[in-house]
C-alpha cells in the first residue's frame, strides 16, 4: 500500500480475494503461497510455461480491487495527472526462483511474514495466509515459526 498505515487489504480481504479470482480467470496463474498483511502482501506464484508476464496480472488485481475502495484518498499532482489513485505503490518486487532450496526460502519468507511484523506470536494465528493449507498438507507443523524460536 501507498500509505503503510492504512489496512485495506485486512480491511476488504474478501474483494482482494474476488480481484485476484478475476485476474486468474483472465490470466491463470498458480498460488504457490500468499500472506495478505494490513498494508501489503506477498506471494509466490508459478506462471504458466512460457508467460513471464507478472507486471500485468499485478496491475489488473490492483485495478479490481480499486473499483471496491471508496475514493478520497489525497493524491499527489503526478497521480492526478496520470489518472491514477493513491492505494497502492507504483512498484512490486519479483524475483524468479533458481532453485528448490531459493522456492523453499520464499515460501517460508512468505508464510513468516506475520510473525515477523509483529502482528502475531504464532504463525498459524494469522488468518490471511495460505499457511493453513500447508499445514493441512502436512508441508508445515502447525506450531511452525520459522527460524525464531517458540
Amino acid at each position: 500500500m501507498l500509505d503503510r498505515k492504512k489496512t485495506l487489504l485486512v480491511d476488504y480481504v474478501d474483494r482482494l480475494r474476488e480481484s485476484v479470482a478475476r485476474v486468474k480467470r483472465k490470466r491463470p496463474f498458480h498460488i504457490d503461497a500468499w500472506v495478505v498483511l494490513p498494508d501489503h502482501m506477498h506471494a509466490v506464484w508459478t506462471l504458466p510455461e512460457g508467460d513471464a508476464d507478472y507486471s500485468t496480472r499485478w496491475r489488473e488485481i490492483k485495478k479490481a480491487f480499486n473499483r471496491y475502495v471508496s475514493p478520497g484518498e489525497i493524491l499527489s499532482r503526478a497521480r492526478q495527472q496520470q489518472g491514477e489513485r493513491g492505494i497502492w505503490q507504483r512498484r512490486f518486487w519479483e524475483h524468479t526462483i533458481k532453485s528448490d532450496e531459493d522456492y523453499r526460502h520464499h515460501i517460508d519468507y512468505v508464510h513468516i511474514n506475520p510473525l515477523k511484523h509483529g502482528l502475531v506470536t504464532q504463525v498459524k494465528d494469522w488468518p490471511y495466509s495460505s499457511f493453513h493449507n500447508y499445514v493441512k498438507k502436512g508441508l508445515y507443523p502447525v506450531d511452525w515459526c520459522g527460524n525464531k524460536k517458540s
